[in-house]
């Protein structure tokens, strides 16, 4: 970090306030999403997120989060300190300004956060107002500064607690358990977000101790993130369980027009795409103006270049966007100064001003790539024309598709056993695995709202086939034309039309064997893939049928894990010695009869369902291409390291 950088201009008075905290605890979901796991682990991103501003401005590179015994986490970086002085306006120290004021910060000040990537969140304060116990302890000025808070009120005014000749921040916060769901922090989802972070932001080393997690010889499980290459190591590790198609990562950094973009991009073997777009270290799940710019510069460059490289002379199919991006892996990275959020989930870019720079950045670098690796070039123009031809057969097959209604009269699949409901708000469907079990959820289903249909045995494998040939597969065009969806259209032939969808609830209902498991991962795999936009509107689920029944004379319970079984085996004993208790192991939802799959599985006042969320789009491809993809190697180290932890029944 040079000195011309690190020119120190932030005060106590760069802290600007916007707006105050009240209704952060009476309305927590309105700050962060929910109060359930995604909502827990966002107040770690919230801390993270001020480090990684400080990384952004220059001034820190070591990031230290620590999980601690109690599901109490800490976070310290070498940052400058948050300012401690007096706040002119508000009269008090600038520090407990930005931990109890919401949406107060050097965030807010221009000359002191040029792209801040926490903007878009509610900041500290919202964690603190979230946390029985909070603690920051600032370094700066030499000095250790503190202050401790309850709920997000101070318990003592900021003080100095010693000397010290580091800079930096600390911040220790207790998760407030009448607040949330759980309070047990996953390692696995935050070393997801932090090596996320150290791709985005190359050269900053982000550590993740789990101090729950101590060896024989006394040591945490602690990770180290740390990135040379950026995005450019980003997407390899995105296609690391596919067959790469060229070897290299076409790799650009640079500014165009004011704004900061990176770009990088390979191709693979496969018949899907994978872009991950990221502006100011927010993963922009819909899209938006970067997006924009990447597809256009990409298009217009491969375009051009096969056309004058005369590839495309002898094709009498006209080639779109669609075909350039089958097998693509790319990452975007822009740093906006005002970014302006749009969307569902407000994670779509809407500056127009970031589409033109981008297109260019990629543009120039593809150009410079195509010109000086002719043959990795003519790969990549030769899987685009394989990728135009199946995609005029999927036309082709996904008109057979939208005709089935003609042709079938009502439309829908003749083993569909639809509901009399109409407002699709209020519908539900089951898919079940085999006739059997379709035959007994019809019997117990409430048929007012209830819909079910069979799917015969293991549906096609999307991941290893092409698009033509899952649009032919008669369970998939089953699944297609009892949903109600349109699917395709010219400018995007994987788009999804949902004005027609017919239930707001579907359901995947599978044996609680292996085999069930391996259908509800094909059927996900399937939505992931084809239907994602289900996923992200919350309209997937998996039904939870019972794993045990536990009975002793007229009095039948059900357990769904194996402590639930030895507590009800004991309840029902009632302290006796008798072995008089019969436990019956389903295997099967064919095992249960229509009254008793209704009571444990179907009613809504009874039943569970495990809703189907994307926490992180990036780690879900690369699992599905891992479990379900051509590449074998990947798939034998993953079945290796976790065998031990599967339970076979006997």
């Amino acid at each position: 970090m040079s000195e011309e950088v690190k020119k120190d201009n932030y005060s106590a008075d760069n802290i600007q306030v916007l707006e105050g905290l009240e209704a952060v605890r009476k309305r927590p979901a309105m700050y962060i999403g929910d109060v359930g796991v995604k909502g827990l682990h966002h107040l770690v991103y919230e801390v993270v997120d001020n480090s990684i501003d400080e990384a952004l401005a220059g001034y820190c590179d070591t990031i230290i989060v620590h999980i601690n015994e109690d599901n109490s986490i800490t976070v310290r970086d070498n940052g400058r300190g948050i300012p401690t002085a007096m706040h002119t306006k508000e009269k008090k120290s600038a520090l407990e300004v930005v931990m109890t004021v919401l949406h107060a910060g050097g965030k807010f000040d221009k000359d002191t956060y040029k792209v801040s990537g926490g903007l878009h969140g509610v900041g500290v304060s919202c964690v603190n107002a979230l946390s029985t116990h909070l603690k920051a302890t600032v370094r700066r000025e030499g000095k250790i500064f503190e202050q401790e808070y309850s709920t997000g009120k101070p318990l003592y005014d900021v003080r100095v607690a010693g000397e010290s000749n580091e800079t930096g921040t600390e911040v220790t916060f207790t998760p407030d358990a009448t607040i949330f769901e759980t309070t047990e922090y996953n390692f696995d989802t935050l070393a997801a977000r932090m090596r996320e972070l150290a791709f985005l932001n190359k050269g900053i080393k982000i550590t993740l101790v789990d101090l729950r997690n101590v060896n024989d010889e006394g040591e945490p499980a602690s990770t180290v993130y740390y990135s040379e290459g950026g995005l450019k190591e980003f997407a390899s590790y995105l296609d690391r369980n596919r067959e790469p198609l060229i070897t290299d990562v076409i790799y650009f950094e640079g500014e165009r027009e004011g704004i900061p973009v990176e770009v990088a991009l390979t191709y693979n073997t496969s018949y899907t795409e994978n872009i991950q777009a990221y502006v100011n270290n927010i993963n922009t799940h819909e899209g938006g103006t970067h997006l924009s710019g990447f597809r256009r510069g990409l298009t217009n460059t491969l375009k051009k270049y096969a056309t004058d490289s005369g590839m495309l002379a002898k094709e009498k199919i006209d080639i779109d966007g669609d075909d350039f991006r089958e097998g693509l892996t790319a990452v975007v990275s822009v740093k906006v100064a005002e970014p302006q959020f749009e969307g569902q989930t407000k994670t779509k870019l809407g500056n127009r001003e970031v589409t033109a720079p981008v297109s260019q950045a990629v543009s120039e670098m593809l150009s410079n790539y195509l010109e000086e690796h002719p043959s990795e070039a003519k790969i990549i123009v030769d899987k685009v024309i394989l990728a135009a031809r199946a995609r005029h057969a999927a036309r082709k097959a996904r008109e057979l598709v939208q005709r089935k209604s003609v042709l079938t009269g009502s439309g829908l699949p003749g083993k569909l056993a639809d509901c009399s409901e109409k407002d699709a708000a209020k519908c539900e469907i089951y898919f079940v695995e085999g006739d059997s079990a379709g035959g007994t959820a019809k019997q117990g289903r409430d048929r007012h709202f209830q819909a079910i249909m069979p799917l015969r045995g293991k549906i096609l494998n999307v991941e290893k086939a092409m698009q033509h040939k899952i649009l032919e597969n008669e369970e998939i065009k089953n699944i297609y034309t009892a949903l109600g969806v349109r699917i395709g259209t010219e400018e995007d032939s994987k788009a999804l039309n949902l004005e027609k969808l017919r239930y707001h609830k579907v359901i995947i209902m599978c044996d609680a064997d292996v085999d069930g498991s391996h259908i509800e991962t094909l059927i996900l795999t399937f939505f992931f893939r084809y239907m994602k936009e289900l996923i992200e509107k919350g309209y997937i689920y998996i039904a939870t049928p019972p794993l045990y029944q536990v009975k002793k004379g007229t009095k039948a319970v059900y357990a769904w894990n194996d402590d639930q079984r030895d507590r009800l085996i004991q309840d029902l004993k009632g302290g006796g010695s008798e072995s008089s208790v019969n436990v019956q192991r389903y295997k099967g939802l064919g095992e249960m009869n229509a009254e008793q799959l209704w009571e444990t599985t179907m009613n809504p006042e009874s039943r569970t369902l495990r809703q189907v969320t994307i926490e992180n789009a990036a780690e879900c491809d690369q699992i599905f291409s891992m479990l379900m993809g051509d590449d074998v190697p990947p798939r034998r180290e993953f079945i290796e390291k976790n065998a031990k932890y599967a339970k076979i029944d006997i």
